[in-house]
């Protein structure tokens, strides 16, 4: 069964097996039992633990069984999977059999290869009926009816009850609507959030201010809800969630990260580029903790925002220089009117900096190019993007920092060898597969 949530397992079990036992009344008796118990049938059998378990015994020189029952083939297969599957068994000399066929399955045989083809269309056909109506319900009820559909309440505001649930049958098993409303310990901190930023002040500023006044962050204000999270602080991330949020202005949201496409239909400007398959309400449904002009005007504060001279800065070699201390990617720093790299192992702008963590690490970028050029020169020439181009062709990328003051290269291709020395710390070039896999 594919949910634990909705289902009953000595039903859901009890009903399937008697299907079974009814298949095979008169040829034989069921000796071992495999039972999945929320996972989708979209899943393949070998990442389902009792399906896996399954064909490992299938696998074994000792199989106490010769055949295997299926008591509804829509809740062990999806698509071709049966195919894969029949293989796997045939090969072990092991019959599959099938309430459908009533006797093992034969695909030498026209009419099962015609039903086998039908069962796995009506699998496929079941399940992508079900999704679509299940969100396009979903997206209505939020659109429309502004409905609160579950989840963990945004930072900022809580749970209250809003009368019996729509759906009669729900609502005489008691089951409850629910709204948003602000709450008292921590809206007036979103709304603070909303103010400081409209007047200009940095997200990072923010974020090192709660954490200094010892503010709860949205994972130390609900632990019942976030038992996922271990950190208990501010980070730049968790403002610029809140500050990205339009449920904030009072109107209710779904889905807005999902992954499809459906186009607001109300005539109000967008807060952001539409998520895909987003629905946000046609009204307000809840207190708004901050108002639309300003939720806007900081949305296109953030997008926009030019730099000093108003260009675009570009760091041809982003993503490809790794620390050698920690092991992190360098970021990418703009310092001098020139492009550069840094680590800070770890440390963010949201908290003041602990006295016993390393310095940063920094490079600048046409150092990094003027090693490659010598390096990478029949290969790539000294053009920077045919560089940076090449590096990431070859899975290829460059190791800094540390006591040594060496210039390496190490590919599968050209062996070690030791370049050039520099002052500023040790760049090597490695291969990107290997660093991962010793990282681990």
């Amino acid at each position: 069964m594919s949910t634990v949530e909705f289902q009953e397992r000595e039903t859901s079990l009890g009903w399937q097996r008697e299907a079974a036992e009814e298949t095979i009344r008169g040829h034989g008796v069921i000796v071992a039992e495999y039972f999945d118990e929320g996972y989708s049938r979209r899943l393949p059998w070998r990442e389902r633990p009792a399906a896996a378990q399954l064909m490992a015994a299938a696998e074994q020189p000792n199989c106490s069984f010769d055949a295997v029952v299926i008591g509804e083939y829509e809740r062990a297969f999806y698509g071709d999977q049966f195919d894969a599957v029949l293989t796997a068994l045939r090969a072990q000399g092991i019959q599959l059999w099938l309430p459908e066929a009533g006797c093992p399955v034969n695909l030498d045989d026209p009419v099962h290869q015609a039903l086998m083809l039908l069962l796995g269309s009506q699998s496929r056909r079941e399940v992508l009926r079900t999704r679509h109506r299940v969100l396009a319900a979903m997206h209505i009820q939020t659109r429309v009816q502004g409905r609160f559909l579950g989840g963990r309440p945004p930072y900022g505001y809580r749970l209250a009850d809003a009368g019996p649930h729509p759906n009669r049958a729900h609502a005489n098993w008691g089951r409850r609507m629910h709204r948003l409303e602000p709450d008292p310990a921590t809206a007036r901190w979103v709304r603070w959030i909303f103010e400081e930023r409209a007047t200009g002040r940095s997200v990072a500023g923010i974020a090192r201010e709660l954490n200094e006044r010892g503010i709860p962050c949205p994972s130390s204000a609900d632990q019942d809800r976030n038992r996922h999270r271990t950190r208990h602080e501010w980070i730049v991330r968790t403002v610029v969630g809140i500050l990205e949020n339009p449920r904030y202005t009072g109107r209710q949201v779904w889905n807005r990260h999902g992954a499809r496409t459906v186009a607001p239909t109300h005539q109000r400007a967008p807060v952001r580029p539409a998520a895909r398959g987003r629905a946000e309400s046609e009204k307000l449904t809840h207190p708004a903790l901050v108002d639309e002009a300003t939720f806007l005007a900081i949305q296109g504060m953030r997008a926009t925002r030019p730099t000093k001279y108003g260009g675009t800065r570009t760091y041809v070699l982003a993503g490809l220089v790794q620390c050698q201390l920690c092991g992190r990617r360098l970021d990418s720093h703009w310092v001098n009117g020139r492009p550069g790299y840094r680590c800070r192992h770890g440390h963010t702008s949201a908290r003041n900096r602990p006295p016993e963590l390393a310095k940063n690490v920094y490079v600048r970028e046409d150092h990094l190019l003027n090693d490659l050029s010598a390096r990478f020169a029949e290969t790539a020439g000294d053009d920077a993007a045919a560089i940076a181009d090449y590096l990431r062709s070859n899975d290829l990328t460059i190791i800094y920092g540390g006591p040594t003051r060496e210039v390496k290269a190490c590919s599968p291709q050209c062996g070690l060898a030791t370049i050039a020395e520099t002052a500023g710390g040790s760049c090597r070039y490695s291969d990107l597969a290997s660093t991962r896999r010793s990282m681990g």
